[in-house]
């Protein structure tokens, strides 16, 4: 090959190669346009931040304020600095028709204690709103609210056959209520305009028929007491539930499986598993147990009879046993 046409050939391969490199440099370095995200110009709504079904009773965690369009905006959402949009006045209200995730929050969406048709929303199917009547300590000085989970207590004396010092004993009776509204107000405020708090004198709960019934009951043994329940006492019950049998989960189960198990268990309510202290549990001073007839009292009375009652005391000192066939009679000596 003629030397000439070698010389032009590699020329020709160096400027196409700086060439090439010149163009790269120069698409690379040319800043492209940066996105910006658009910022919604408009007032603040109030949003869900998760799923709301039917029945769940709102609070601080269930919703916050953001951004919306002003055009979009409809005069039923909850806008804040607007009377009625603070979130103060959505606590304790109750979901009537299902809000998704990132969705405005309207006022036909929720119903406020007081208001017709509160109970009917926030039940259960199957479940049922009893009102029982507390004090300030009994409902934990004041600190229970709609959406709590509550055990109720009962404490009573038990008065035996033997009289003297009664036996006192509180238990457990049941479990993991669900509190749906209390008589607690906080529209009044003080000379300084600070809000104030009024005490808890009535708190309604969510219950079954059956545990209906059994409050109804215990209110007329004994005083009542509420204990408010931590949220993290949710895994304690699953695995209680699980030794007993009372949820199986079947081996291989998804963990979407195994969390809709845990959600339906945190909002059951149970009556067992109840547990009971006595006073002497408490101190050593009292009773750990019901008060009985003395012994001697019972010996002088005899053996019960058979109609009710107990038999004539047993005579003393020598007696004479007097059998006929299967009857055996006592006779005391002397005696005619």
């Amino acid at each position: 090959m003629d030397v000439k046409k070698i010389v032009l050939l590699v020329g020709a391969l160096l400027i196409a190669a700086v060439t090439a490199v010149m163009a790269k440099n120069m698409f690379t370095g040319a800043g492209s346009p940066q996105a910006e995200a658009a910022v919604v110009a408009g007032p603040e709504v109030l949003v869900a931040t998760r799923s709301l079904p039917v029945g769940t009773i709102m609070d601080a965690t269930a919703f916050r304020y953001q951004p919306w369009p002003e055009g979009l905006v409809q005069p039923a959402y909850f806008m804040k600095g607007t009377a009625g949009g603070s979130p103060q006045d959505l606590l304790g209200t109750v979901v009537r028709t299902e809000i998704t995730a990132g969705q405005p929050i309207t006022n036909g969406a929720l119903v406020k204690p007081g208001d017709r048709g509160f109970l009917a929303a926030a039940l259960s199917p199957g479940m049922r709103a009893v009102t029982v009547s507390v004090n300030k300590t009994a409902s934990v000085a004041g600190f229970i609210f709609p959406g709590d989970r509550v055990d109720m207590v009962l404490t009573q004396e038990v008065v035996g056959e033997g009289g003297g010092v009664s036996l006192k004993v509180s238990e457990t009776i049941l479990r993991n209520m669900r509190v749906l509204a209390t008589n607690q107000r906080t529209e009044s405020k003080d000379a300084e305009g600070k809000t104030v708090v009024t005490d808890i004198e009535l708190v309604t709960l969510e219950t079954t028929p059956k545990m209906a019934e059994k409050i109804a009951v215990a209110q007329t043994i004994g005083k009542l007491s509420l204990s408010l329940r931590a949220l993290a006492d949710n895994t304690a019950e699953l695995e209680r539930a699980i030794a007993s049998g009372e949820i199986d989960i079947p081996e291989g189960a998804d963990p979407k499986e195994e969390r809709k198990m845990i959600l339906s268990l945190a909002s059951k309510p149970s009556d067992s598993g109840t547990t009971f202290t006595v006073g002497a549990d408490v101190s050593r001073y009292q009773r750990g147990s019901v008060p009985v007839k003395p012994r001697e009292q019972i010996l002088a009375l005899g053996p019960p009879a058979q109609a009710g009652g107990y038999a004539p005391a047993r005579p003393s000192g020598p007696v004479v046993r007097i059998a006929r066939g299967n009857s055996v009679t006592e006779v005391p000596i002397g005696a005619r």
